[in-house]
């Protein structure tokens, strides 16, 4: 459907005195934002009082590019439900078998639906639609005549070109399903679709782990590896207690004095009714083979010096007791690492407990963001431009998952820039992450830029919402991730393709690369789109069972949708069949946070 203005109604005088109570009208704003690409959505709120509907529904109509409104509420039996006829007075034409269709759709949700009036009609170039007042109504209607809508549009615009492509497709003449561009598209000006196929999810996925090579060969170095020393590399107490033979049996014991973990081991001579004070970690005395914890003794006297001289043991000593070995955590010789683990957490950890002081290449990364409206957070807000979020967040994401960013540049839209710029830095690392510059505007020249620079395009678009336009490309062992500008889109499509990219060439089995899927229940109806999406949702434990809530408004431009996302739904895409992704179904979504449930009831 080509860009058309909407307007969204809202009639209703509780609305009217607090407009926050209105919820049908917010939820149809969406749902057209949702469903129809470059659309823009005027709304307002009127009293249910004739003349004030009737004055407003003609601004409307007297609106060139106002093409469809659509009114909520005002359509039940009340005496002051005069919606549909106030609408009635201002059509040219009335369309009774597109109301009759809602209604009959909506009854088939409930009986009640047979008690709404609903209206439509054509006034001028305007289609008008009278829809109930509930959120949940609302919803329904619109999945009903969404698909209808843009034809509608076309035969009331007398488009006829736009109107027998539609007839051919419904009578069986057209091709059905996505049309490649790239097989149709004639390459000239005039051809204004994208020369790029649309990948599946899984397709992009596969080229990329198939294009990606590996920088760091994470099983050869870490699995071969084996351990230098001894850990612990002498007998270590296990407890705070005393150190003694365990042939002395239990009783009073003179103290000979303390040992703290870092002492050298002790190898004076010890008789059985003697025994050392000792600290947790400590080396025991060389001729001690048992400790007995604190706990099971009793302080019986102290020297002048206030220091422990005589305890009582009130247990009997053991061979072997709270005694740690040498080497019984791992021995030299071993191998580190029993099982591959590339947690920065884990191959630290275990480097530092035998001394090693190697370090495991990363990926070198740079992230660019493109456009020459884009200000540093630190400059001053001037007309025309915006600040630059993505920078920032690509950043943050990147040392989230434990990598450094080794360079961060904004750039201008000149194809010149971008080139040289890009030169310069795939000189010092493997991979671009850049934001902007993939789509179809005039100043989108990052595909022509990676062409010229004899770049392989493996991926130009996704079957995806959001983040259609990612670019996947390499030459040699460099490779260039081109992510949406909108910043929703920059952090979708980082979480499902960057990301895993960067932890296969970082040596992660492939299995590990993307993020945890796991199920979780929707407490929330949600529109399907005609792309398969990932919503951003909170998740809630309810009973030990994981339910997603999502997170408002989904627009690619929402930044705000990130804040409490746990998880990326994946929902699939619409189907006439299933129009809706229905509150307690269950869907998969990719985990993107450790902290992963906001909360718990």
């Amino acid at each position: 459907m080509e860009s058309v203005t909407f307007g969204v109604l809202t009639i209703s005088d509780t609305c009217w005195r607090e407009p926050a109570k209105d919820t049908s009208g917010p939820v149809l704003r969406q749902l057209i934002v949702e469903t129809f690409a470059n659309t823009q959505v005027i709304g307002n709120i009127v009293p249910d009082e004739k003349d004030l509907i009737q004055q407003e529904l003609r601004k409307w109509i007297n609106r060139e590019e106002l093409r469809v409104i659509l009114t909520t509420g005002g359509t039940g039996f009340a005496p002051r439900d005069v919606t549909p006829e106030a609408t009635k007075q201002l059509l040219e034409k009335e369309c009774p078998q597109l109301s009759m269709f809602i209604t009959l759709e909506s009854i088939k949700q409930t009986q009640y639906a047979a008690l709404s009036r609903g209206l439509c009609g054509i006034a001028g170039n305007t289609l008008i639609l009278n829809l109930p007042g509930s959120e949940k109504a609302v919803k329904e209607c619109f999945q009903t005549i969404r698909e209808l809508l843009p034809h509608a549009v076309h035969l009331i615009g007398n488009d006829v070109s736009l109107v027998r492509k539609t007839h051919e497709e419904v009578q069986g003449s057209a091709p059905k399903g996505h049309i490649c561009p790239n097989k149709t598209g004639t390459g000239t000006d005039s051809d204004r679709n994208s020369p790029y196929p649309m990948l599946a999810v899984k397709e992009v996925l596969s080229i990329i782990f198939n294009t990606v090579q590996k920088t760091t060969n994470l099983n050869k170095i870490l699995l071969e590896m084996k351990a230098p020393v001894n850990i612990p590399p002498f007998r270590a107490s296990i407890k705070d207690g005393y150190a003694m033979k365990s042939t002395g049996f239990s009783g009073s014991k003179r103290v000979l004095g303390c040992i703290a973990a870092g002492d050298s081991p002790n190898s004076l001579p010890l008789a059985e009714d003697e025994c050392y004070k000792i600290n947790t970690g400590a080396p025991l005395p060389l001729e001690a083979d048992c400790v007995v914890q604190v706990e099971d003794t009793k302080l019986l006297q102290l020297d002048k010096n206030g220091q422990e001289c005589l305890v009582d043991i009130m247990l009997e000593p053991q061979a072997g007791l709270d005694v740690r070995p040498v080497g019984y955590d791992l021995s030299t010789n071993d191998h580190i690492f029993p099982a591959l683990d590339p947690s920065p957490v884990v191959v630290k950890s275990l480097l530092a407990s035998v001394g090693n002081k190697l370090v495991i290449p990363n990926p070198r990364v740079a992230i660019v963001s493109t456009g020459s409206e884009l200000l540093s957070p630190r400059d001053q807000l001037t007309p025309g431009k915006i600040f630059d979020s993505n920078t920032t967040m690509l950043t943050e994401l990147l040392v989230y998952f434990g990598y450094n960013c080794m360079h961060t540049s904004v750039l201008c839209d000149s194809f010149e820039q971008t080139k040289e710029s890009l030169l310069d830095i795939f000189e010092v690392v493997d991979f671009v992450i850049c934001s902007g510059g993939v789509s179809m505007g005039d100043k989108d020249f990052i595909k022509s830029v990676l062409e010229d620079l004899q770049f392989k395009i493996h991926c130009g678009r996704v079957n995806i919402k959001p983040g259609k336009p990612m670019t996947f490309a390499s030459r040699n062992d460099k490779y260039f991730f081109g992510l949406p500008g909108n910043p929703v889109s920059a952090f979708v499509t980082f979480h499902l393709f960057a990301l895993p990219a960067i932890r296969f060439a970082a040596g992660w089995d492939r299995c590990k690369c993307s993020l945890s899927v796991l199920n979780v229940k929707l407490l929330n109806d949600f529109s399907l789109d005609s792309r398969p999406e990932f919503v951003r949702a909170s998740v809630i434990s309810k009973s030990g069972e994981l339910y997603a809530s999502v997170n408002g408004n989904q627009i690619s431009s929402r930044l705000q949708s990130i804040v409490g996302a746990d998880v990326l739904i994946h929902l699939p895409a619409r189907t006439t069949d299933r129009p809706l992704a229905k509150a307690g179904e269950v869907f998969p979504a990719s985990v993107l946070r450790f902290d992963f449930i906001s909360k718990y009831e």
